[in-house]
């Protein structure tokens, strides 16, 4: 990942927090932010934003500011609220080269909680970088566990293991809240192996 696109990710972040939709990193940067540090190519930015009225008008800020962004539709079976791709320029293919991906957890066809929510109210400022902000650790790891494939699974694990300090009865609380306390139980054991 380039400095450029984090230079990028902050103005994206800037322009969603003037329109009022707060964002939090989440994702392998946010990994990073508490010392597990893994291979990315993209930043992912998480929103809780209503995605009929916010993300259309967030992607017309953002081609103003001379993006080129696209909203991915949502529906019912969709348990994102939408997605929102924002980048500067493609390969000779087409391809958005490092984009950055505003994740919304916010999907009216859906009920229930999800901890996209709680990731984005409770992130924390990223120093020296504007509006950026990351996921705290309890809710990286309901996020990771909220996704529910192997590889964020390896993720808890790794990062667990790098964080022995971190406070475990807040990440099961947190963990609790979305029905996921029995999976970290098992991720804490093997981190702690």
């Amino acid at each position: 990942m380039t400095a450029d696109l984090l230079s990028r990710a902050e103005v994206v972040a800037a322009a969603a927090e003037e329109l009022g939709i707060r964002t939090a990193i989440i994702g392998a940067m946010a990994l990073a932010a508490h010392n597990y540090v893994r291979a990315t190519a993209d930043i992912d930015l998480a929103s809780f934003a209503d995605p009929f009225e916010e993300l259309p008008r967030l992607v017309q800020k953002l081609e103003s500011l001379g993006f080129r962004a696209s909203l991915n539709a949502l529906d019912e079976e969709d348990a994102l609220g939408g997605v929102v791709r924002v980048w500067e320029s493609e390969d000779d293919d087409g391809d958005p080269i490092d984009p950055i991906d505003i994740v919304n957890f916010r999907n009216p066809y859906r009920s229930g909680a999800n901890p996209g929510e709680d990731a984005v109210r409770n992130a924390i400022r990223l120093e020296d970088h504007g509006a950026l902000r990351y996921a705290r650790l309890p809710e990286l790891v309901a996020l990771k566990l909220h996704a529910g494939n192997r590889r964020d699974q390896a993720d808890v694990v790794e990062v667990l293991a790098r964080n022995p300090d971190a406070d475990s009865d807040d990440i099961r609380e947190v963990c609790r809240r979305f029905g996921y306390e029995e999976v970290f139980e098992e991720l804490l054991a093997e981190a702690r192996g």
